[in-house]
């Protein structure tokens, strides 16, 4: 398998939902971003500052009224870097796919190629392999309950 091309930048989680949100749209509101994100203010404008370090956000900063706003937006080279590192992530999955792919075909032929009495390919009945899930609760699960009324 190939190095792929990850943007360490965008290796987290919190600037790679920034960053896409941003992708989406042209100068968003802070605070559009920040309840869509589910952040603190400060966690996303040290976020920000981070990508904007970077050149992957521009900032806009004026007012609406007399109301001070902060306006976002994914510049060109955030963009590219988004789609360079979500190509990278698109690779990876498609090479498990082939390998994936291949490892059936192995097996398939170790087996003489015959299917199994599950049609999976496996050569053998792997029924008794699978789980139920169950329906209802477990005992742990059962053991969370309301707190009795006031005064019982």
């Amino acid at each position: 398998m190939t190095r792929p091309d990850f943007d360490p930048l965008l290796l987290d989680p919190t600037r790679l939902s920034i960053v896409s949100l941003l992708a989406a749209t042209e100068w968003a509101e802070f605070g559009w971003v920040r309840d869509s994100v589910s952040m603190s203010d400060s966690a996303l404008s040290k976020q920000v500052t981070t990508l904007s370090r970077q050149g992957y956000v521009e900032t806009e900063k004026g007012y609406v009224g007399k109301r001070p706003r902060t306006w976002l937006n994914l510049s060109e080279s955030g963009r590219e870097a988004l789609e360079r590192h979500v190509s990278a992530l698109q690779r990876i999955v498609e090479q498990s796919r082939q390998t994936a792919g291949s490892s059936e075909a192995a097996d398939s032929g170790e087996t003489g190629g015959t299917t199994g009495a599950n049609g999976t390919g496996r050569g053998h009945d792997d029924t008794a392999e699978r789980k139920a899930t169950p329906s209802a609760p477990s005992a742990g699960r059962a053991a969370r309950r309301s707190p009795p009324p006031a005064g019982a």
